[in-house]
């Protein structure tokens, strides 16, 4: 990482940015300079504005943004707090910013974040074709449940090549 990483809450002012960043790092040509890309399995975007404007106005929800120094949002990581559990979702980071750590950082302020709140455990949904992710978020403590999910029939998160389904992951942090 060339420069130290500010961790923290995203604002309704930043919805244009996390927007680009979110559809950068999976949809698209941008998005197949990082190992994080679904553009082989997805058509359309991974999320709007209005989705995000959305996300952020649920109490439940909070949208932790990287920026460096310069104020450059690099990554960003959704979670929301489901009983005692945080649900992390669209852990994003920039295609030219992968394989430098960010993601880990990320991982480990929603970890903070759901202590903060008192959670006894984080989950995840990785669509279950992604073996390289799935592997990923294996080495950083979270294990597959044996639960599926649907994926949503919902242009709004994408389009499918190919039938998609769920698999559900979590780490505890007792």
């Amino acid at each position: 990482m060339n420069s130290p990483l500010r961790i923290q809450a995203a604002a309704a002012i930043d919805i244009p940015h996390l927007n680009q960043l979110v559809n950068s790092a999976y949809r698209g040509d941008a998005s197949r300079r990082g190992w994080t890309t679904e553009a082989e399995l997805l058509d359309g975007i991974r999320v709007d504005e209005q989705g995000l404007a959305e996300m952020l106005a649920d109490p439940a929800v909070t949208i932790l943004k990287a920026e460096n120094e310069e104020g450059r949002l690099l990554g960003c990581v959704y979670l929301k707090k489901q009983d005692a559990k945080l649900y992390l979702g669209m852990l994003s980071v920039a295609p030219d910013q992968q394989d430098r750590g960010l993601g880990k950082q990320l991982l480990a302020a929603s970890e903070d974040h759901a202590r903060a709140l008192h959670c006894t455990a984080l989950t995840i949904t990785v669509i279950s074709v992604r073996a390289e992710l799935i592997a990923w978020y294996q080495r950083h403590g979270y294990a597959p449940t044996g639960a599926t999910e649907p994926f949503p029939n919902d242009p709004r998160f994408g389009i499918p090549r190919q039938p998609l389904r769920f698999i559900v992951m979590e780490k505890s942090l007792r």
